[in-house]
């Protein structure tokens, strides 16, 4: 059965890929993302695209209303708007970390708070959080990108509980290393802010460490992560929590099983 759906994030990567394959399986999908030029293979697909800054209150209430006004109802919600602030907590502004907790926290919470409601009436639907394996282990340079992907586990965890009496599910995907424009855009902000200082090696380390393992096919396809949240959108009765993509099984198994110095053994000799 067809379902109406908004996919944050829609303009490349995960998001693009999820739109897609959603649109494909006969949904009705709209696309919300700050490039909406970036979103007309969405349309020609048979889609909608929506222009959203996930932190701008006035876009994303319109952006709900639209959807609401045109179909009455939001069956899923899949929340995957956000991006990685990379460097080192010394020197990572408050302002710029406070962005980051405003895209990937904020933005994604105000969101889910305008499409319960509607969930509610209609005692059903689907809000899927993309997080990150990264919201379960940690890297260095990357606290508080992980600090957000921490707290969405713990958030959305007490949201599932919360909303399971209306009929609600509530998911979270955590992929692996996925071929997406992540690495790019935080690759060089990264070197700026830390390519020089006290953090420099360390730095210069994990970027070199990071370039080669995506050249070296070190990661899954966007469309490995679309697949299963197709699977959480179709499953009568989802799990909550999904993980795939390359090194997200690996990862988690030692993050879960292992101490914390071993575990810091096994992250750092990746980054040399």
């Amino acid at each position: 059965m067809a379902q109406v759906i908004l996919v944050t994030g829609a303009s490349s990567g995960i998001g693009k890929a999820t739109a897609l394959q959603l649109i494909k399986e006969g949904n009705t999908v709209y696309g919300a993302a700050r490039r909406t030029d970036k979103m007309q293979d969405l349309v020609a697909a048979g889609g909608n695209a929506i222009a959203l800054d996930i932190t701008d209150e006035e876009q994303t209430i319109a952006a709900v209303d639209q959807i609401i006004a045109t179909h009455g109802k939001i069956d899923v919600l899949v929340n995957n708007a956000g991006y990685a602030v990379y460097g080192a907590v010394e020197e990572i502004s408050i302002e710029e970390a406070r962005q980051q907790f405003e895209v990937n926290i904020f933005g994604l919470a105000r969101i889910t708070q305008l499409v319960i409601p509607h969930m509610r009436k209609q005692r059903s639907g689907k809000i899927i959080n993309i997080s990150s394996v990264g919201g379960k282990i940690y890297t260095p340079l990357g606290a508080w990108y992980h600090a957000t992907k921490h707290a969405l586990e713990g958030w959305s965890d007490s949201l599932r509980l919360e909303v399971e009496q209306f009929g609600i599910d509530v998911v979270i995907i955590e992929p692996g290393a996925i071929r997406t424009e992540f690495m790019d855009v935080m690759h060089d902000p990264m070197v700026k802010r830390s390519g020089n200082g006290p953090y420099a090696k360390l730095a210069q380390a994990l970027s070199k460490s990071g370039k080669s393992t995506y050249e070296k096919g070190g990661s899954s396809p966007a469309s490995v992560i679309a697949d299963v949240i197709s699977d959480a959108v179709n499953a009568k009765k989802p799990k909550t929590r999904y993980a795939k993509g390359k090194f997200a099984k690996p990862l988690l198994f030692f993050r879960r099983y292992f101490s914390d110095r071993t575990f810091d053994k096994v992250i750092m000799s990746q980054v040399k």
